[in-house]
């Protein structure tokens, strides 16, 4: 197969050992610079998967993020953070990643070689034909990752692929691939640093975008947030002032009156 692997290609900096530490900062803070111009070529395909995701979400789908080392793990950081953002249950959004959870703070010896291990993952959750499975590996030849997409397909899924290799197996299995060419990294192959924050963009605007798209963003407030601590509780009611024209101290009222910012705005409008 002919492609390049642009995330093993060398750096374009040599001698990092010898460089004092403002310069090491300075050389990667440059390099990060080009990451979000990178991401803002595939917004199309971004697009393409938050329309198919949104039409899917209506019918009671959900959406998979499959992934291995730090790709799995900001699948699961983007999964874990829409119940209280946006008050969805947890089973909507979910993160897999190689080697179970375990494998969230420590490596696990070659879970990502498994081909056949993210279909039963998978399973253990009643997939079905609504769902979407997104694999994110910034090589794009992760085998847990290409297994699971081609089973999710051959059973009926939308499939959807981040990497950072275009022309990479995933991008060619992946019925929505989003290639983000972010160059080679400062630390050769050191794909945690330009190739995972290009994933992270590109997961905070699937999740927010499908978010809103939904219907769990009210003008450009949280209006589904879970009131978990004081300090979105304080928020909650800040927005209720907002809306309503009413005094803080009413506003706290109704807030925890109804338990969502939305349900207090319905009832009180």
């Amino acid at each position: 197969m002919n492609y390049t692997k642009i995330t093993e290609t060398p750096s374009n900096y040599d001698n990092l050992e010898q460089m004092d530490t403002a310069a090491i900062l300075k050389n990667m803070n440059k390099e990060d610079k080009g990451v979000a111009d990178a991401v803002s070529l595939v917004i199309p395909r971004i697009t393409q998967l938050v329309d198919a995701l949104a039409e899917r979400f209506e019918k009671g789908g959900r959406l998979f993020y499959i992934g291995a080392g730090t790709s799995g793990r900001l699948g699961i950081l983007d999964a874990s953070e829409i119940p209280p953002t946006y008050g969805m249950p947890h089973e909507r959004v979910v993160g897999l990643i190689a080697g179970g959870d375990t494998a969230i703070r420590k490596s696990v010896e070659n879970a990502e070689d498994n081909e056949q291990q993210a279909w039963k993952d998978l399973q253990k959750h009643n997939i079905s034909s609504n769902d979407v499975v997104v694999g994110i590996a910034a090589s794009g030849t992760t085998p847990y990752v290409i297994g699971g997409l081609n089973d999710a397909k051959a059973n009926g899924l939308l499939t959807g692929g981040i990497t950072n290799n275009p022309g990479s197996p995933l991008a060619l299995v992946a019925d929505i691939p989003i290639e983000i060419n972010v160059g080679p990294e400062f630390v050769t192959g050191s794909t945690r640093m330009k190739s995972g924050t290009s994933q992270k963009l590109a997961l905070n605007m699937i999740s927010t975008a499908l978010m809103i798209r939904i219907g769990r963003v009210k003008g450009n407030k949280m209006v589904n947030m879970q009131l978990s601590n004081t300090k979105l509780v304080d928020r909650g009611t800040r927005y209720l002032v907002e809306g309503l024209g009413v005094d803080y101290n009413k506003a706290e009222k109704l807030l925890k009156k109804h338990g969502s910012v939305k349900k207090a705005l319905e009832a009180e409008k």
